[in-house]
This record gives structure tokens, C-alpha cells and sequence, in this order.
């Protein structure tokens, strides 16, 4: 299981400069992200090399984050890769509350990140199913 960042990122001109900036100065790498904007805030949810030590530099910065506990799951890069992880949720009635792609630098291969309700039961019987989760 991975640690998130969650950062609720006023939607304003430099703000995602200011965020990775910041991370830059601190030599924390981001691995994989995802941006959802509204009109006034976006979400930015990242997974980085070091989470707790993001919270720490984003929080002092004033910008409002939190940690969530993800999944990441190595899938193939083959068409239906995809839709056989999402069945494999659908079959164990678990619902994806979002995903986003990153890639295992050791490996080379595509991840799902992925936040589910229960996580930890949610790698149990991904694990189960023989999928192999970071």
C-alpha cells in the first residue's frame, strides 16, 4: 500500500509552479499524479518519493494536503489489462473511487493507482487473484 498526497490547491495562476517547486527544493520526486479542478480549488493527488516529508514542506508552505492510504497495482502494458483489473474489483463488489496511471522504474511497467474504500481488504483479495501490487 502506498501513501498519497492529497493537496487542495487553490485555482489560481502558479499555484501547481508553487507545489512542485517546492517539492524540487526538497528533492521529492513525484511519481505519478492526477489533477481534478473546480472552479475556485483543484485536487492534486501525487504519489512521491518521500509523502511524509511532502506534507511536511507543503504544509509549512500554507497549502492544505493530507496523506491517504492507495493502491498500486503493475499491470501489463497489453490491451485489457485495464478492464481485467476492473472486473477483478467488480467481481469482489469493490468500488474505484478514482485511478491514475504512474510506472514501476524497476520494472518499466505501467501502476493503477487507485483509492478503494477498505484498502487493505482490497490488496488481500487483489493478491488473491494474482495480481502483483507495489
Amino acid at each position: 500500500m502506498l501513501k498519497q498526497v492529497s493537496v487542495y490547491a487553490e485555482n489560481v495562476k502558479g499555484k501547481m509552479l508553487q507545489i512542485t517547486g517546492l517539492l524540487a527544493k526538497e528533492d521529492i520526486n513525484i511519481l505519478g499524479s492526477v489533477t481534478n479542478d473546480s472552479a475556485e480549488y483543484g485536487i492534486v493527488r501525487m504519489v512521491v518519493s518521500d509523502p511524509e516529508k511532502a506534507i511536511k514542506v507543503l504544509s509549512e508552505a500554507g497549502i492544505i494536503c493530507k496523506l491517504t492510504d492507495v493502491l498500486a497495482v503493475e499491470v501489463a502494458d497489453e490491451v485489457g489489462n485495464l478492464n481485467k483489473l476492473l472486473q477483478a474489483l467488480s467481481d469482489a463488489n469493490v468500488n474505484v473511487n478514482y485511478l491514475y496511471l504512474s510506472f514501476n522504474r524497476e520494472s518499466g511497467l505501467p501502476i493503477m493507482v487507485l483509492s478503494a474504500d477498505e484498502p487493505k481488504a482490497v490488496e488481500n483479495s487483489l493478491r488473491n487473484k494474482g495480481f502483483s501490487l507495489c
